[in-house]
């Protein structure tokens, strides 16, 4: 296994703040991906009282070698969960609001009708909050898409989140061209949204590999993409293959910038939500 760099250490989060805020979610019977991904900017966030939501459970229907969420049988689905996500929303103050999801390979419709009912009772509090959804791929399904995008959420996601090749190895039930593909329609059918993705690279990928990549989710018309350096969530994920030094990671923006992404958020900590409000602001 690489050594891990003295400049890839995040320094601990504070207890109390860990603390207040997990109260604040189990209260309400949520989660955050924040929590559940063990996210290394988890201290900052829950600083900033700003955490990702994940609903449709805790527990992920595919098993993606990468992501520290729980894999198994899915719980069944929490009615009352768009609700309590709205009154997190309002108890933090929220301006502009984060949704993801479990995969849920399991349900008929994959998941997508809690979407629409967690943006819907969000909005049913405060009209001004702006939203951002973080999909997974509902196996390619158009007609999950087009609900997404008739709900017209500010911003939708969805992460590529490595290189063609490494699929089999770190995302063995997803299809990166059914990837792509969802990018490329999101565009095709678009009602004034912004498009988002995401890489993480240190997977065993080469440089060369992650600027094609780029360059194919570039021409999808994402408008949108954020570049993080892997780090193992616990042992039982995959190893970092490579640790890129930080400059590596502004090369990486620039080269994105001139390729036609009209934001790329690159960084060793750098996730997918990290800092959404603040882009947001930019593009907006």
């Amino acid at each position: 296994m690489n050594k891990k760099p003295d400049w890839i250490i995040r320094k601990a989060p504070r207890p109390e703040i860990l603390l207040e805020m997990n109260k604040l979610f189990r209260n309400l019977k949520i989660h955050t991906i924040c929590e559940n991904a063990l996210c290394p900017n988890i201290g900052i966030c829950f600083e900033k009282k700003v955490a990702t939501f994940l609903i449709l459970g805790n527990i992920c229907s595919r098993n993606c070698r990468f992501c520290g969420v729980q894999k198994g049988r899915p719980t069944p689905v929490d009615n009352k969960e768009p609700e309590h996500v709205a009154d997190a929303v309002q108890k933090l103050k929220l301006r502009h609001v984060v949704i993801t999801s479990v995969t849920r390979d399991d349900l008929p419709d994959f998941g997508v009708d809690q979407f629409i009912k967690t943006i819907n009772a969000i909005r049913n509090n405060n009209r001004k909050i702006t939203i951002e959804v973080l999909i997974p791929d509902f196996q390619g399904s158009e007609f999950c898409l087009d609900k997404i995008i008739k709900i017209r959420p500010e911003i939708i996601g969805h992460n590529i989140e490595t290189i063609p090749k490494l699929y089999h190895k770190i995302r063995p039930k997803a299809d990166f061209y059914r990837s792509i593909g969802i990018l490329q329609y999101l565009n095709d059918n678009r009602i004034n949204y912004l498009i988002k993705s995401g890489l993480m690279i240190g997977l065993g990928e080469t440089k060369e590999e992650i600027f094609q990549t780029m360059e194919i989710i570039s021409k999808t018309g994402c408008d949108i993409l954020t570049i993080g350096q892997y780090l193992q969530p616990s042992k039982k994920q995959v190893e970092v293959e490579k640790y890129y030094e930080p400059k590596f990671f502004d090369e990486l923006k620039d080269h994105g910038t001139s390729i036609g992404f009209k934001y790329v958020y690159s960084g060793p900590f750098v996730r997918s939500s990290f800092n959404a409000d603040e882009i947001f602001k930019i593009l907006k």
